[in-house]
């Protein structure tokens, strides 16, 4: 009864969240959005960047900009963010799903770097190059810390799905992936000039 009652909240969940999902069509995706100057977020953020710059040092990596995924926020928030590390500020910011662990709904996220356990795994990511496959569009990730090293291995991707929302439905949760990185459609397509343009690879770091 307990599992059931769970597969039912998470239905009706993913039921409403189609239906903001297909009212966001008709809104401007290119308005102006910004984090609150002395927003807790932000200062996360900003410490999170300060790292990226002495990680990226060296390396063959994108040194522009880098995608931030803060695991802290609720799912119904925006928390995968792109940073431009020369002027100190996020640029874009969207929702992003974190993995169900195979539970029926997961509302906040357990994290592992176990091969077929379906959840989150925390560390940076480097995105690589992109392909079609069951969710249509997606960048494959390699894993550059222990905590994520299985994540090519474990078919871990950056993509799309029509259950993720372009806008913040919070209170509301997302839906869960099975682990991967998952956004909405037209973020996702916001993202593809950052990776596509640039002759590095980007770094994406899921951190709680």
């Amino acid at each position: 009864m307990k599992r059931f009652s769970l597969v039912f909240i998470a239905l009706l969940f993913t039921a409403y969240i189609f239906i903001l999902h297909a009212s966001c069509h008709g809104k401007n995706p290119g308005r102006k959005i910004s984090l609150k100057e002395d927003s807790a977020e932000k200062s996360r953020i900003i410490k999170k960047a300060t790292v990226i710059k002495e990680f990226i040092k060296g390396k063959k990596i994108n040194d522009r900009y880098c995608f931030l995924v803060d695991m802290n926020l609720p799912s119904g928030k925006n928390r995968f963010f792109v940073f431009d590390l020369a002027k100190d500020s996020v640029v874009q910011m969207g929702l992003v799903a974190h993995g169900h662990c195979k539970t029926s709904f997961l509302l906040k996220p357990i994290f592992s770097n176990q091969k077929q356990s379906c959840c989150t795994a925390l560390g940076k990511y480097s995105v690589g190059g992109s392909y079609t496959g069951q969710f249509g569009f997606a960048y494959k990730l390699h894993g550059l810390d222990s905590t994520n090293s299985n994540a090519y291995a474990r078919n871990i991707v950056l993509h799309s799905y029509w259950c993720i929302p372009e806008e913040e439905v919070y209170p509301l949760p997302t839906c869960n992936s099975s682990g991967c990185p998952m956004v909405a459609d037209g973020f996702l397509q916001k993202l593809k000039p950052y990776i596509g343009k640039s002759n590095r690879p980007v770094l994406l770091w899921i951190f709680n």
